[in-house]
């Protein structure tokens, strides 16, 4: 089934890798998922100091709470991430992870620093809300 989500960009505002905002139609059901973190099944931090591989195993995170709610990545409205660093370039890298994941559907995002997360060794988490189609009664 084809996503409810609808990205939408502005030519009044700086060219960016994802669209500025988003909307879903009236009726849709919105699915608000926890911080999808960079655990694996025993609950060990995926890849300690290593900010693409943790990128990487938060999109597998997300997409399997996406697909428990009936939603794929193709029906997230918009994203934070939040990166444990102070460096640009860490952003950067987990950045350039999540974004290859999501291909053409380049929902509106947030990069933010932060001086730590959750989880030991944990480098890397997402947030999203995703948007789908409401069931039929």
């Amino acid at each position: 089934m084809a996503s409810v989500v609808r990205l939408l960009r502005s030519d009044s505002l700086a060219d960016a890798p994802y669209a500025h905002a988003a909307t879903a139609p009236a009726g849709s059901r919105l699915v608000f998922l926890a911080g999808a973190c960079p655990l694996e099944d025993d609950g060990s931090t995926t890849s300690p100091g290593d900010y693409a591989a943790q990128a990487a195993r938060c999109v597998q995170t997300l997409t399997t709470a996406l697909e428990a709610s009936g939603a794929a990545l193709d029906d997230v409205i918009s994203t934070r991430v939040l990166v444990a660093s102070d460096r640009q370039q860490d952003l950067v890298t987990a950045w350039d992870v999540i974004h290859a994941a999501f291909g053409d559907h380049d929902v509106p995002s947030t990069l933010l620093g932060v001086t730590v997360l959750g989880y030991d060794d944990q480098l890397v988490e997402i947030e999203a809300i995703a948007a789908v189609e409401e069931a039929a009664s």
